[in-house]
């Protein structure tokens, strides 16, 4: 099982950026993906979630209206579109994969994902 995050980088307030998470070695079309980040100093928090079809989406109020997370099961690979991003904004982040469904409370929960990628690197600062 791989997980394979990507798109990170530098970008000025009120810019934006994609991330993609490929998968590999699970059955990606069968798996809700998440994406979870953690600032310097902070613990992990959750941002986004997509269902198996992604068609069902969660949002942390964080990001709600900014962030947009979307999925190719043809691909095997997650997507989190990131607009009118802020220094806040900054952080490792992650995604994850969970096999089952869930509500938003119990999908927040890291403890909950058992495949997880490498993290890429979010810098918000102009």
């Amino acid at each position: 099982v791989q997980l394979q995050a990507f798109g990170g980088g530098l970008v000025q307030p009120g810019g934006y950026l994609r991330l993609s998470c490929a998968a590999f070695g699970f059955s990606f079309g069968s798996s809700a993906m998440s994406w979870f980040r953690q600032a310097p100093g902070k613990e992990r928090e959750f941002v986004s979630r997509v269902n198996r079809s992604g068609g069902g989406t969660y949002y942390a109020d964080s990001v709600k209206g900014r962030f947009t997370i979307s999925r190719d099961n043809a691909k095997n690979t997650v997507y989190l579109q990131m607009n009118s991003l802020k220094p806040e904004d900054t952080a490792v982040y992650f995604c994850a994969a969970d096999s089952e469904s869930r509500r938003y409370e119990a999908a927040t929960v890291e403890e909950n994902y058992p495949y997880w990628g490498q993290g890429t690197l979010v810098t918000v600062s102009s």
